[in-house]
Parts: structure tokens; sequence; C-alpha cells
């Protein structure tokens, strides 16, 4: 591609800052926009050579900008992406893809009928550590997959526009998919919701695949402290993911034995899996990067943030019911 800054950035709120730091340094980043200008002179204070403006409209129709990256609230991805896609541009969108599987679903076929690449943040799908957890499970280190679970959790930003559910568990639920390269025949969940009647600030989903393979994710936002931690159990061996140390990967070879008819458990030491070191967002957005360079289908594709997508409403659907 002949303008190497040809990507613009539509969102510099609390996450598109960081994928503003990303863009700059990858030195692809042709305009960047916000609706608040509190915002957009926020960032003209670290990054001033940037093209701002307030009307993501303009960026849509510059035929200088060949791809955008959309970090706005959830509720406003479907209209943004749908737009965007008209326009002609390849697009990354934040997840969820959409709030609704139905306006998810036109998305993906909007993009195919185009031509066009659509692509879902679903960042731990990028980092190192998961990457080679993957590679781990493959291999058959861990045997037969037996449980996965998955804790996110934290004292942070309680949002208005969208529940924790759909903030937080959608990482999480991606990761599961991939690892099982398998949909669950199963959801459900259960939550509450304690600050906000209509916003639930603790969930707990639980999902069920074939040969009795289980999982479950716990996200909350009404946690004494921070907690991302992901763990998966097979009949060799379990396996931590812990993306708040420095080392990410440890394997437990811990081993359950039948002695006279009674299961005992044989702890082992754990061993640290080394994994490189290299930023999960900056992957991420390298690899948009190549997918519109090379026309390459996106590891997270829309089909990919659909699947995910439908599995967040069965989710809510049981907490709903709940």
């Amino acid at each position: 591609m002949k303008n190497k800054k040809f990507i613009a950035l539509i969102g510099l709120g609390y996450w598109g800052k960081n994928i503003l730091r990303n863009l700059s340094e990858l030195k692809v980043l042709h305009s960047a926009c916000d609706s608040n200008p509190k915002v957009i002179l926020e960032r003209k204070e670290e990054f001033p050579n940037v093209n701002y403006t307030l009307l993501f409209e303009k960026i849509l129709k510059n035929p200088d900008i060949k791809a955008v990256i959309i970090a706005t609230p959830a509720i406003t991805h479907y209209e943004i992406v749908k737009k965007a896609l008209f326009e002609g541009k390849d697009v990354f969108v934040e997840k969820p893809l959409a709030l609704k599987s139905e306006e998810g679903e036109k998305l993906v076929q909007l993009a195919e009928k185009n031509g066009k690449i659509l692509m879902i943040g679903h960042l731990l799908q990028y980092h190192p550590a998961i990457i080679k957890l993957k590679e781990l499970i493959s291999s058959g280190k861990l045997g037969k997959i037996q449980y996965i679970y998955s804790n996110r959790l934290n004292i942070g930003k309680l949002r208005i526009e969208e529940n924790v559910l759909w903030s937080f568990a959608p990482h999480d639920i991606s990761v599961i998919l991939m690892l099982l390269e398998d949909e669950p025949i199963e959801v459900s969940a259960f939550g509450g919701a304690y600050f906000n009647k209509e916003i639930y600030d603790t969930t707990l989903t639980t999902m069920s695949f074939k040969n009795n393979v289980k999982a479950h994710i716990f996200v909350s936002w009404l946690h004494p402290y921070k907690e991302q931690k992901l763990v998966v159990v097979g009949s060799k061996g379990m396996i931590l993911f812990d993306d708040l140390t420095k080392e990410k990967l440890f394997f437990y070879p811990h081993k359950i034995n039948w002695d006279n008819g009674i299961p005992v458990a044989h702890k082992a030491e754990h061993q640290i899996i080394s994994v490189t070191n290299e930023e999960p967002l900056k992957l991420e957005i390298g690899h948009f990067i190549r997918c519109v360079e090379k026309r390459e289908k996106p590891k997270t594709d829309g089909k990919e943030g659909l699947r995910v997508l439908k599995i967040l409403e069965q989710a809510q659907d049981s907490l709903n019911l709940n």
C-alpha cells in the first residue's frame, strides 16, 4: 500500500488512547476522531502531530483512509460499523461486534458483500501466552481437556451503558471457543445488580460442550482486587494463565490416582512456561494491518465475533429469566 498512513481511529476514550499510542508507534495513523472536544484536547497533549476531528463522517468520506478502528461505546458499534462498510472501509471494531445477533449478522453479510475486512477486538487471541497455551493443548500436553474456567475481576470502572457480562466476558468466551475449537451446546448465567438495578455488576456464566467438557466465566467489577486468570484442566495436568504476573503461563503436572478405590491427588511442582513479552494490543493491530494490506481473513473475523455475540445473548437471556 503506497500510503502507509491509511488507518483512522474513531473513539479516543479509555481504551482508544491505548490504540492511539500503538497506531502512532506503528506509523499508520492518518486521523483520529472523538465526539468530545475535551478528550481530543487531552490526546493532543501527548500526540500533537495527529490529525484530529470531531466528525467521523469526515473520516468515512476521505479516500486516503482505507481502514478504520472503532473504539466507541458498544451501543454505537452497529451504526458506525455499518456506515464504515457502506463507505468501503475495512473495519476493526472493539468487542462486542454489536448488541444483537441480528445486527451482527447484517454486518457480517455487508462486509462479505462489499469485499471488506471485518475484524473484532478479541485481544486475548493475540496474547503470546494464549497462543502458546493453544499450542500446548494441541500437542496433547494436557491430555483430554475436562474443564476451563476464567476469573476477570476488578474494583474498577462501573459502566452504565452495558453490564459486566458484555463488558468483561467477551474476551474469555472468545478464548474458550478457540481453545476447544467448538461451540457450547448449553449456556446459562446468573448474577446480581447491586448499584443499578438494570446493570449486572457480577455474573457467572456456564457453558457445556460435547464430550462432557464444561467451562465457566466469573466476571465482576465489585471485587476487592484485580484478577485476570484462566485455568485449563486436563487429564494429564493443568495450566494457569495469569495476565497480572510477570511469568504468564504455569504448568501443574498434578495427577489423580486411584488407591484402593479412592481418588488421591498427587501434587507436583509447577513449571513456568516461557513466552515472549510482546504487547498483545500491538500484535492485534499489526495483524489487522497485515490483513488489510494482504487481503487476508482475520483470526477474529466477523463470523467469530458473531459466535461470541450469540453466546452473550444466551447468557443475557438466562440472566433475565433468573
